[in-house]
């Protein structure tokens, strides 16, 4: 895994010493956080996003981005621009095989069940709060589990090409503890979900939100404000799972990121 590192960009504007902070790396599937002055306006690729009282900002990179990214900042009438190059990442083709014919294929007579359990993702993803959870450090939800699952990784489900994985697995024994990657407000909490079985997503603030899936027990209700490391509920194999295991998703509005790269892995 790439290590995280802080990027200090300091700019000079007429007499005055200005400067903005960039921490997260380039690379396709990574969320990148930001600080400024407060009061700043910040502008990605010419979209206007969200800045805090304290000045954070936060904005996410999807899976397949190849153009740089364009970077403004606005303060007393003075703009300075920024351009980073987005790096590519090479993605894993997962290859799985003997699943029952329901798990590679859902039967028609749930497309109605999964079209509404994706409107109830959908629109606790869009939440733009002003939480600014988003700007303090992850934490693993599991330990001393083994990762069997990456971010971008090709599903080859009984032979047939399927989408990309778009979050990280870790293989537990079920009934094992899940703790909350970061302080934040649940926005879903579901039990049963068709693909995902029991399902929890937390707000952590400007768009930013995560998901956790395949949940045997989910012991936390919408609106509930949580702190990070609270046990939230129990590994399963809900939904469509071929065993016990937790996965867990991040994202940035409808952008699916990486969550590696906001976990220590190592």
């Amino acid at each position: 895994m790439k290590k995280i590192f802080f990027s200090i960009i300091i700019f000079f504007i007429s007499s005055s010493l200005y400067a903005f902070e960039l921490r997260g790396t380039f690379y396709q599937g990574n969320l990148i956080i930001g600080k400024t002055e407060p009061r700043s306006k910040v502008f990605i690729d010419k979209k206007k996003i969200k800045v805090s009282n304290q000045g954070f900002f936060v904005f996410g990179l999807s899976k397949n981005r190849k153009n740089d990214v364009l970077i403004e900042v606005i303060k007393n009438d003075v703009t300075e621009k920024l351009i980073k190059k987005v790096f590519k990442k090479k993605y894993q083709i997962q290859k799985i095989n003997g699943l029952p014919k329901k798990q590679v294929t859902p039967p028609k007579e749930f497309y109605e069940r999964i079209k509404n359990d994706n409107k109830l993702i959908g629109k606790a993803r869009a939440i733009n709060s002003d939480l600014e959870f988003f700007s303090t450090k992850f934490s693993l939800p599991v330990h001393n589990a083994i990762i069997t699952g990456v971010y971008g990784s090709q599903r080859i489900l009984n032979g047939i090409p399927k989408s990309p994985h778009y979050g990280l697995d870790f293989a537990a024994s079920e009934g094992t503890k899940i703790k909350a990657m970061l302080d934040g407000v649940v926005t879903l909490s579901e039990k049963d979900l068709y693909y995902t079985g029991g399902t929890i997503i937390f707000d952590h603030g400007h768009g930013v939100s995560s998901l956790y899936m395949h949940m045997k027990n989910v012991d936390v209700e919408i609106g509930q404000a949580v702190k990070k490391g609270d046990v939230i509920g129990t590994v399963g194999k809900t939904g469509r799972s071929t065993g016990a295991h937790l996965d867990i998703r991040l994202n940035w509005f409808d952008i699916k990121l990486d969550p590696a790269s906001v976990l220590d892995l190592n």
